[in-house]
């Protein structure tokens, strides 16, 4: 069998390298665009930053170590232009020779991954526009920095690699704004989560203009500054980061069926519309495993899972592709960040009932040195119980949380399914109930009225605008509030009524829950916690 790959980044190599283990025999070649082929996307902001030092370390394979290694046939420089289903060829230009080749196959995989958006903006060709997106990239900006030349920096684009490129940038003494059309950074979190991120990267130089449309490059022969719908902000350089479209154009007349966004439609089994016709990686749309609905997962993860299925379908197994989870995770200045399954947003729009919680929890034994907190919102459906998606965010292993949420997504478990697992647990690694479970609890409390709260969104919406903000810290804390002793609560007290309605607020929330309890015994029937209490908030307090 004639197996012909087109592309040979992580899904194209992946599809290569298993069918070849699982079928020696099988006639494999791949034909790359690009002189490189499996080389690390997502390690180029890392190189940026001199976190990786060799940018040889960026090619996990040359194409004659992936022959070797293999037994695939690999072809770099072969652009593909056309598809003829029915003749069951590939067209390609080589991009040296700019002549037109013809490949035949039996079956055909498309793994062409996808581009940077380079939007047509005035002064895009002047020197110092970075895009992020291959090897040659990263060496341009990271040569940029080391010349000297380039001392302020705006990062195009608040998604994952924008903000990691941000981050990596600053680590080498450079000024970075980061700016994004949309109204959050971080698409995928929801609104508070990376609102406080902002804040966070704020406090640490990087400042983000959301809602801010890029119109223009300005300079005379390199980038001088940029224009915005807002405003012009000096900078010696800019890296676009503004999204990715699919490499699906030469597929134009082939009748392979594609989405209004350009990524090709598959089954589960990673086939198109053409049974002989299989698309992995970038350039495909696939489905979410909890909702069903299609889903884009453009992550050197998913291109790997992918890839490597598709050969299994290939080698004449029939596994079936259950879908993403929209995981990731991001490394930023002192603060990771992590997230899998639904946002709150997008679990009221796919119909469930939503509770959620967001809570501050340790993320190790709290005497243990360099522990710290982590920042988690849980959410699952009220009336099952059933869980469905994590974000995180802190200075400690975010992964590690995500992953176990991952399983629990993939499991399909509730919440009750997950109360009493026995998690891993020694001072320098977690605490005894473990944050993941102790996040649990205090959903299952407010799910069960035990906890009667306030979360960080409605916090920022306005909806405590009637309570009274009483300071419950272990020690006074903000600023002309009042103060209440959790310690000191041995009936009513006489400054409020039962009936008022008082905002509960510590660091955390968990000793203003349990304030709140105690209150409830005395009568004290109309008190909120604020959730994530100060550390996640920001205090609103009358002067």
């Amino acid at each position: 069998m004639k197996i012909l790959v087109i592309g040979g980044v992580a899904a194209g190599t992946k599809v290569a390298a298993k069918l070849k283990r699982e079928n020696r025999g099988a006639e494999v070649r791949i034909l790359a665009k690009d002189k490189d082929i499996s080389y690390a996307g997502c390690g180029l902001p890392y190189y940026v930053g001199g976190v990786i030092a060799d940018k040889g370390a960026l090619i996990v394979n040359t194409p004659k170590k992936f022959s070797a290694l293999t037994g695939a046939d690999v072809l770099t420089g072969k652009e593909a232009v056309s598809l003829d289903r029915t003749a069951k060829t590939v067209t390609v230009v080589d991009t040296e020779t700019k002549e037109r080749e013809m490949y035949s196959y039996d079956k055909l995989v498309i793994a062409t991954g996808a581009s940077a958006v380079a939007p047509r903006l005035p002064g895009i060709e002047l020197k110092n526009v970075f895009f992020m997106r291959k090897p040659e990239d990263a060496v341009a900006l990271r040569a940029a920095i080391e010349s000297g030349e380039v001392k302020r920096v705006v990062v195009a684009g608040g998604g994952f690699i924008g903000l990691e490129v941000a981050e990596n940038l600053s680590a080498t003494d450079v000024k970075v704004s980061v700016i994004d059309m949309a109204s959050q950074i971080l698409p995928g979190f929801d609104p508070e989560v990376a609102a406080y991120v902002e804040r966070h990267l704020a406090d640490r130089g990087i400042v983000c203009f959301t809602g801010t449309k890029l119109e223009g490059i300005l300079g005379d022969e390199r980038v001088e500054k940029i224009k915005t719908d807002r405003r012009a902000i000096k900078a010696d350089a800019v890296v676009l980061s503004l999204g990715i479209r699919p490499n699906t154009a030469f597929l134009a007349g082939s009748g392979i069926e594609l989405t209004s966004g350009g990524t090709i439609k598959v089954d589960g089994q990673m086939r198109t519309n053409d049974h002989d016709v299989y698309a992995v990686g970038d350039c495909v749309t696939v489905t979410n495993r909890i909702t069903g609905a299609p889903a884009w997962s453009p992550m050197g993860s998913s291109a790997n899972i992918e890839g490597r299925l598709a050969a299994r379908v290939l080698a004449g197994e029939q596994p079936t592709y259950p879908g993403v989870l929209g995981t990731g995770v991001c490394m930023l200045p002192e603060l990771n960040v992590g997230r899998t399954g639904l946002t709150e947003a997008a679990a009221r729009d796919a119909g469930y009932d939503v509770a959620a919680v967001t809570a501050v929890v340790d993320d190790k034994a709290h005497y243990y040195p360099g522990a710290s907190n982590f920042i988690v919102k849980m959410i699952a459906d009220r009336k099952s119980g059933k869980f469905l998606g994590l974000q995180v965010l802190g200075k400690g292993a975010v992964d590690k949380m995500v992953d176990i949420a991952v399983v629990a997504l993939t499991m399909g478990a509730t919440l009750h399914d997950l109360e009493n697992m026995d998690l891993a647990y020694a001072p320098p690694f977690s605490t005894a109930i473990h944050p993941f479970a102790h996040t649990l609890n205090v959903l299952l409390n407010k799910i069960s009225g035990e906890m009667d709260s306030i979360t960080p969104a409605e916090y920022m919406e306005g909806k405590a605008a009637e309570y009274k903000i009483i300071d419950v810290s272990i020690n006074p804390t903000l600023e002309g509030v009042p103060y209440i002793d959790i310690t000191k609560i041995n009936g009513t007290l006489p400054e409020y009524g039962t009936d008022e309605k008082l905002l509960l607020v510590c660091a955390k929330g968990k000793r203003a829950y349990m304030t709140q309890n105690r209150m409830k015994f005395y009568g004290y029937n109309n008190t909120k916690v604020l959730e994530a209490g100060h550390t996640f908030n920001e205090i609103e307090t009358e002067e």
